[in-house]
């Protein structure tokens, strides 16, 4: 079993930041999908993190990947990999219909699905501090969504639709984490996620035009070019925070996201009012996104409780 460094400060700066990352990453892209497709903007990030990851472990000299895959293997590979990608290019559609915030908070129950997942498939167990958790979080959601409830059960509607879309994407994402975790066997995560980057980028190819990108303004240049560090980094700091600290502490710490959105919409829209407008949210909407992140952090640290390690994988769509 992996022994943490114990550094808990640096893991916890880590855990902040790419808190920070996957908080502002929703309103960066909502900026560069002004004038680029879903399924383009996919295609630049998975291309700049298929190039870092690579010319990471080729200085790590962990390349050619090790030995060959089996053939369950390769079928996992593919159920990743289109998992993978339905979940980012999702992602992106329902950011169009609905907004930074509300995309930030519903992509929450991503990790709620894997650990539900992870009872069904692999028997883990769920505690009852995690269904407190899930209540929290269920709950938060009604209250955020109180005075919309129609629409989001109306998927006619623009919001009813994005909702629908965010709920495929949160599932996608759950999928697409079970099969990296049996792949785990046969390969080390920063390979399986070269294999997937590596495949994305060939998968999309045909929707993706990349030619778009000349028609972006220094601004959505700018964020686009943010959303592609952004990968990059917001998992690196994710995966080195769990060298230094508990799984469910980072995981509990990463929750803080939809904190980092709200505060980011109203930054942007200070500093950028034409590019980024202000999101107005009401009282009960920041109660709402409140009881969200709790109910995701409370589930979190149950995991703990349960002796089963919480949601590792990468951030749904991040």
């Amino acid at each position: 079993m992996h022994a943490t460094t114990g550094r808990w400060q640096l893991g916890l700066a880590l855990a902040l930041t790419t808190a920070l990352c996957w908080g502002l990453l929703p309103i960066a892209l909502h900026v560069a999908l002004a004038r680029m497709d879903p399924w383009t903007v996919t295609w630049y990030r998975f291309a700049s993190a298929a190039t870092a990851l690579g010319a990471y472990l080729a200085w790590r000299r962990r390349l050619p990947l090790r030995g060959p895959l089996s053939r369950r293997g390769w079928w996992l590979v593919g159920t990743a990999l289109v998992c993978l990608v339905a979940n980012y290019v999702s992602y992106l559609v329902s950011l169009e219909l609905t907004s930074p915030a509300v995309a930030q908070v519903l992509i929450q129950l991503a990790p709620m699905f894997l650990l539900f997942g992870g009872v069904l498939i692999f028997r883990e167990r769920f505690a009852s501090l995690q269904w407190l958790g899930f209540a929290v979080l269920v709950s938060g959601l009604a209250v955020f969504f109180h005075d919309r409830l129609a629409e989001v059960f109306r998927p006619g509607t623009r919001l009813g639709l994005g909702v629908a879309v965010m709920l495929f994407s949160s599932a996608a994402w759950a999928v697409y984490a079970l099969a990296q975790k049996q792949l785990l066997a046969e390969l080390a995560s920063e390979q399986i996620l070269l294999l997937l980057y590596a495949g994305a980028v060939l998968l999309l190819l045909a929707p993706a035009e990349p030619g778009q990108i000349r028609e972006l303004d220094r601004m959505q240049l700018g964020m686009l070019a943010f959303c592609c560090v952004n990968t990059v980094v917001a998992y690196g700091c994710f995966a080195e925070a769990m060298e230094h600290w508990e799984v469910s502490r980072v995981s509990a710490v990463v929750t803080l996201a939809p904190i980092f959105t709200l505060l980011g919409i109203r930054a942007a829209a200070w500093i950028w009012p034409v590019v980024v407008p202000a999101e107005p949210l009401s009282g009960w909407q920041v109660l709402g996104a409140l009881l969200v992140v709790a109910g995701s952090m409370t589930t979190a640290l149950g995991a703990r409780r349960a002796g089963t390690p919480g949601p590792v994988a990468e951030q749904p769509a991040a």
